[in-house]
């Protein structure tokens, strides 16, 4: 496959990120702080919030299979969740965190159980599709291309 064709399906398949609500615009400004001097950034700020989200839903689901739920440390977690997917532009995985939270202060153990189901999901979801992403940035970069900014 071309550059060309490489940079249009690149371009499609982040679009189609937004338009199916993956990612909001927060992703753009990460990827307007990549340049020539740090062409990782996006990657790597990604790659912490992966290491960190899985530490984050098994401590929330530990937490969950507890006798006596502390539903005060699952909520900190699930901020902490919601905080750092907003920051990379991660918009389901934010919005499932803010009704997560909200079970969390109901204390509603069956809904934050769903949530915790589906924020696994939204996660997995996630991750396969932007380890897509940079997949196809890594084969633009291979072929010689430059990775489109996509507006």
């Amino acid at each position: 496959m071309d550059v060309g064709q490489l940079q249009r399906q690149f371009t499609d398949y982040t679009a189609s990120l937004f338009r199916e609500g993956f990612l909001d615009d927060q992703f753009t400004q990460l990827q307007k702080l990549q340049d020539e001097n740090n062409p990782d950034f996006v990657f790597e700020v990604v790659s912490l919030f992966f290491d960190d989200s899985e530490k984050l839903v098994n401590n929330m689901a530990k937490a969950l299979e507890q006798q006596t739920v502390e539903f005060k440390q699952v909520d900190a977690h699930v901020h902490q969740f919601k905080g750092s997917s907003s920051s990379i532009g991660a918009h389901r995985v934010k919005n499932v965190c803010v009704t997560f939270r909200n079970f969390c202060e109901q204390q509603n153990i069956e809904g934050c159980k769903r949530c915790l189901q589906q924020l696994r999901h939204e996660y997995s979801l996630l991750k396969s599709k932007l380890e897509t992403l940079f997949r196809l940035e890594q084969q633009i970069i291979a072929a010689g291309g430059s990775i489109p900014m996509v507006e």
